[in-house]
């Protein structure tokens, strides 16, 4: 084993970019030779000083690279090279992608995704896709410079709920929740200002939000949700102007927010004069009714929701309800980031929800969710998880000694792909909870789905030790 070490530097970028870099130009320059075993992760991590989470992110960004590779109970090594190691090399932008890998090698069980499940969506689908093309050829031809009511009915029908309806005209059609997130971000804030997100979150918005010249705040949550005094805290101290909240099935801890502490934080958001992005895309799957925060809020909420999760992530239909008088704005600003709606899909998720069909395939998706997550429930009985019976996802807490970034690299080696924490931590964070994100929803069948929950149940029983060069 080496004893090589990097010279880090402070305030030079992300520390897991700045060591995978520092790797990649030894690798380059010969001080690191194929065949050389680089430090295990512990052992790194106390050397230089910085969490086990970094080290495991730099070792991953290498091996996507090609420049090393592990073996089981051997280390991680440096491989042969027969080109130059910048032919290989992937673009500087990779780190901007969390901590998915960006293609998925053929075989694997993807248990890394929480996209609705495929229960035959296409039939419906080539029906009214069949109608659009005969009905609006010119549309079709063009740009979508209109903005059909019946797009805006979609949007109302399909956010509603728990006895709440926005407003038609509130409504704007978006490319996905995610592009109304940027939207709304585009919409109401400046380069500069202060974007709050819990400390497990969705972290593309985050990341988004970075790119964007905003400057993301991170708040501890507790019990799996945003704690409506820490919320007051980060609101007194560093003043942010908009706020990214899950209430309903959060995204990854799979918890909803109650609703005294909804009422609460809308409190301190009037006070402190804070707009809420309200992101209900797993809220489609719930069975409760959960009191809105556009309903305890409309002047400050914009309330997002799409398909992805519930009828077909293919479409990429989604809607955000506004405060009233910003709805042109948000708008706007969706051209502006997105290049707009595409009109045959706009159309083709409007004509989902106004005929039903999207009601009938979400039925449909609820029903083999809730026998997935019973699965999964038998498989871990006696395991520490959070999940609910409509989650298309569980989060799981690794029995001790395993890290979460050790974790996902022994399952990807057994084939199966999960998420670690660090997907979903939107900076950076010396709080680690060891717990990983197992979606349940891609395999295409309960069998393939059980043989990769079996693979995770056996390797958690399994002494890591023999894994540790992997994180």
């Amino acid at each position: 084993m080496t004893n090589w070490l990097p010279n880090l530097e402070p305030g030079k970028g992300p520390l897991y970019l700045q060591l995978a870099e520092r790797i990649e130009s030894d690798i380059a320059e010969g001080v690191l030779a194929p065949g050389t075993k680089l430090p295990p992760q512990r052992n790194l991590a106390f050397d230089i000083g910085v969490t086990i989470g970094t080290v495991g992110r730099a070792y991953n960004l290498i091996r996507e690279r090609g420049l090393v590779s592990g073996e089981v109970g051997r280390g991680t090594y440096v491989t042969e090279r027969k080109e130059p190691v910048l032919d290989q090399s992937v673009p500087r932008t990779e780190a901007f992608g969390g901590t998915r890998s960006a293609t998925v090698e053929p075989g694997k069980i993807r248990l890394d995704s929480t996209a609705a499940i495929e229960v035959g969506q296409s039939d419906a689908m080539a029906r009214l896709l069949a109608g659009i093309t005969r009905q609006y050829p010119a549309e079709i031809a063009s740009y979508s410079r209109t903005l059909p009511v019946s797009w805006q009915a979609a949007g109302r029908r399909w956010l509603s709920a728990a006895g709440w309806a926005p407003e038609p005209s509130s409504i704007v059609p978006t490319l996905g929740a995610h592009s109304a997130i940027l939207a709304v971000i585009a919409a109401v804030t400046v380069p500069g200002d202060r974007i709050a997100f819990e400390d497990l979150t969705y972290c593309s918005a985050a990341r988004s939000v970075n790119l964007m010249g905003r400057r993301s705040i991170i708040m501890q949550t507790e019990d799996g949700y945003l704690t409506p005094g820490d919320f007051e805290r980060h609101c007194a101290q560093q003043h942010p102007k908009l706020v990214f909240l899950m209430p309903s099935l959060h995204n990854p801890t799979a918890v909803t927010m109650p609703e005294d502490d909804r009422r609460a934080i809308v409190d301190i958001a009037r006070r402190y004069n804070v707009w809420i992005i309200e992101d209900e895309i797993y809220g489609s799957l719930t069975r409760h009714d959960h009191v809105k925060i556009a309903e305890l809020a409309p002047e400050r909420t914009f309330h997002i929701g799409g398909l992805s999760k519930s009828v077909a992530a293919g479409v990429r239909g989604g809607w955000v309800a506004c405060p009233p008088h910003l709805s042109a704005r948000v708008l706007t600003a969706h051209k502006m980031v997105s290049g707009g709606v595409p009109f045959i899909m706009t159309e083709l998720g409007a004509q989902l929800v106004n005929t039903g069909e999207a009601d009938a395939i979400r039925n449909e998706v609820c029903s083999e969710v809730m026998a997935r997550e019973a699965v999964a429930r038998s498989i871990f009985a006696g395991m520490d998880f959070a999940s609910q019976a409509f989650s298309p996802f569980l989060w799981m807490k690794l029995p001790d000694p395993w890290l979460s970034g050790t974790f996902k690299n022994a399952a990807l080696n057994e084939g199966v792909l999960i998420d670690d924490e660090d997907e979903f931590k939107p900076g950076r964070s010396e709080k680690a909870f060891h717990r990983i994100r197992v979606g349940l929803t891609v395999p295409t069948t309960r069998e393939e789905l059980s043989q990769g929950l079996s693979v995770l149940r056996r390797l958690m029983e399994t002494d890591n030790a023999s894994y540790d060069s992997y994180s």
